[in-house]
């Protein structure tokens, strides 16, 4: 009996090696290599891709190219049409990962029963056989009337199923259990997701239709498969979010048509996901009266300016003290530190120190620093803040306040939930004043720290 060739590839690049090796010679990742069959495909499978292609493409002056605005369809779910960029693109290919049970086949549902209103749409599930859809359907509340429903995980009848209905819309969820017959290895391996992946995309090109792949995650949180997935497609979207909370974020991550980290907030409910108009509430914690600790930042998460409460507790800590972070980063918490020490005169060298973004969101913009260190300031001295306080601002290692970018922004979004006081950097004063709210400006973290303790 002969025995099967086997080949390893790299889940991370793709790359093939003959034997397993602990570090992929392709991309040099570690633990990256996976058995499989080797493929015996005829080397001319690959001209399916080029169908529609066959003369080839003139070459152009790039000035004598018309770019005229990308025509959007707005999806009905305003939240998602917010991440997408303004809504669907014609042609385009999103991708769009989270966590087993998080809401992306129910969202998705939603937006195929608003589209389908005004375009034809398909939904090709992998996962679920067309019953079970249905029951979903009608658990959401959705008519339904003209979604079309395609149970089907082979690649060649997908995509027969596409030429035959046409849809200006489709969904496949999700795209590790297609496999092609063109290929022997088993749905979800590496050759399987890329050739699945490209040839949809080359279909999504050639006929318009706007077409939306499901990804798995690995517990690492990326997604699984070849980065070349995430590479092929025009938008890249992550769902975040605790399974024991009831709202869920949708980032964008790679947007060739919106701004790229982006983020939609939506609340999970009996008749479906449900967009949070005023995401701000969900950050903020609900205080009788100010209490030691707590500072509120005006963050931005692509173009949207939000409130985000930070809490600092400081405690007496032992002979090696700790410093933890949830929602911000842990090294930048310990430069932090050492600035306030040196600049602003605060030691919290024997204290243990533990910060903490409120609702689960993370904050990676630099703009928190001046936030982070007014509140780890107020929980040591035991005093809390002024009511209706907001601070930001970029703190540099030498105790200088940097500007936010768009501060504008973040001050009339505070002032508009009425909030009253603020400090911000010198360049982020604005020149005319700004209704009820009254603004300190600053220039270095020493007269910061002063001010709020005046106030």
């Amino acid at each position: 009996m002969i025995k099967e060739k086997t080949v390893y590839t790299c889940t991370e690049c793709g790359g093939t090696s003959p034997k397993w090796l602990g570090k992929c010679p392709h991309c040099n990742a570690w633990n990256t290599l996976e058995e499989g069959r080797a493929e015996t495909a005829p080397r001319h499978r690959m001209q399916a891709l080029a169908r529609g292609l066959a003369a080839p493409q003139p070459v152009t002056t790039l000035s004598d190219i018309e770019a005229g605005d990308v025509a959007r369809t707005p999806t009905g779910l305003d939240e998602l049409d917010r991440v997408l960029g303004g809504g669907i693109v014609a042609g385009g290919v999103v991708l769009i990962g989270g966590d087993p049970g998080i809401g992306k086949s129910t969202l998705l549902l939603q937006a195929l029963d608003a589209l389908s209103r005004q375009m034809p749409v398909l939904y090709v599930t992998g996962e679920e056989s067309g019953a079970q859809v249905a029951l979903r359907a009608h658990r959401l509340g959705l008519e339904g009337k003209a979604v079309r429903v395609q149970a089907e995980i082979q690649l060649e009848n997908i995509l027969a199923t596409l030429e035959a209905e046409k849809p200006s819309f489709c969904v496949i969820d999700s795209i590790q259990t297609l496999y092609s017959e063109q290929l022997t290895s088993a749905p979800g391996s590496v050759a399987q997701v890329r050739e699945c992946a490209a040839h949809l995309t080359r279909t999504a090109k050639s006929t318009g239709c706007t077409m939306v792949l499901v990804g798995h995650v690995t517990k690492e949180g990326a997604l699984a498969g070849p980065r070349v997935l995430e590479h092929i497609v025009d938008t890249v979207l992550y769902f975040e979010g605790d399974t024991h909370s009831s709202f869920r974020l949708v980032r964008a991550i790679k947007n060739r048509f919106g701004a790229v980290n982006e983020i939609g907030v939506f609340a999970m409910t009996d008749k479906g996901l449900k967009g949070v108009t005023n995401p701000s509430a969900i950050f903020l914690s609900t205080h009788g009266e100010p209490v030691p600790g707590s500072c509120v930042l005006v963050t931005l998460e692509g173009t949207r300016p939000m409130l985000v409460e930070i809490q600092a507790l400081v405690d007496e800590g032992g002979p090696s003290p700790r410093r933890l972070s949830v929602g911000l980063e842990r090294d930048r918490l310990a430069m932090l530190l050492a600035v306030l020490h040196r600049h602003a005169g605060i030691a919290c060298g024997d204290q243990d120190v533990f910060v903490n973004a409120v609702g689960g969101v993370r904050i990676s913009e630099p703009a928190a620093d001046l936030a982070v260190l007014l509140a780890i300031q107020s929980s040591l001295r035991g005093r809390p803040l002024p009511k209706g306080f907001i601070a930001f601002g970029e703190v540099g290692l030498a105790g200088e306040v940097r500007p936010a970018p768009r501060g504008q922004e973040r001050l009339k979004e505070a002032a508009k939930l009425g909030f009253s006081t603020a400090i911000v950097p010198r360049a982020n004063a604005p020149k005319k004043p700004i209704e009820g709210l009254t603004i300190h400006a600053v220039d270095r973290i020493e007269q910061a720290v002063d001010l709020v303790r005046g106030l």
